[in-house]
């Protein structure tokens, strides 16, 4: 099993390092839906979307899935579909996959708050690409396209994550 791990906003991937960001309201034991936190423990990855308009197919051993313009993710607590992927249009709060920025060309969901889904625990977790100047994410862990594109093909559904605060 391949672990990958988080500490404040460095990225361990074996003996290398990279730089990432973290959620703008740091790190939580406790997480909750809009709190801005990154959740701290471990958590396996679950599958790997992509922008095909923009990269081609990464090499990874993750599920992979190619993000079309009316994928979404539940954001909201009071929806059945609560941190599940949708389709759009969808009547319930979500964040939509297929975004004018680049930071959702590629994302990893993690398994948090998935296996069982807690209402309001927080949702859409994903290791996602960075901005250029790494500014802080909704709870996510980004990295560098070339970074991300570095360790995806080591990465399979029995890897996991540790986030911890430092």
């Amino acid at each position: 099993m391949t672990l990958l791990t988080v500490k404040g906003n460095t990225f361990f991937f074996g003996d290398q390092q990279f730089r990432c960001a973290i959620g703008k309201g740091g790190f939580s034991n406790d997480k909750r839906e809009g709190d801005g936190c990154s959740p701290v423990g471990v958590f396996t990855l679950r599958e790997c979307w992509y922008r095909l308009d923009r990269l081609a197919p990464p090499e990874t051993k993750l599920p992979l899935k190619i993000i079309r313009e009316n994928d979404g993710w539940c954001d909201d607590s009071e929806s059945p579909e609560y941190n599940t992927h949708v389709r759009l249009p969808y009547h319930y709060s979500h964040e939509k996959l297929w975004r004018d920025d680049h930071v959702y060309d590629l994302i990893v969901p993690l398994g948090y708050n998935d296996d069982p889904i807690i209402n309001g625990r927080g949702s859409a977790i994903f290791m996602h690409l960075a901005h250029n100047d790494y500014k802080p994410t909704e709870g996510c862990v980004a990295l560098a396209l070339h970074d991300l594109i570095t360790i995806l093909p080591h990465l399979n559904t029995q890897t996991s994550i540790e986030i911890l605060p430092k």
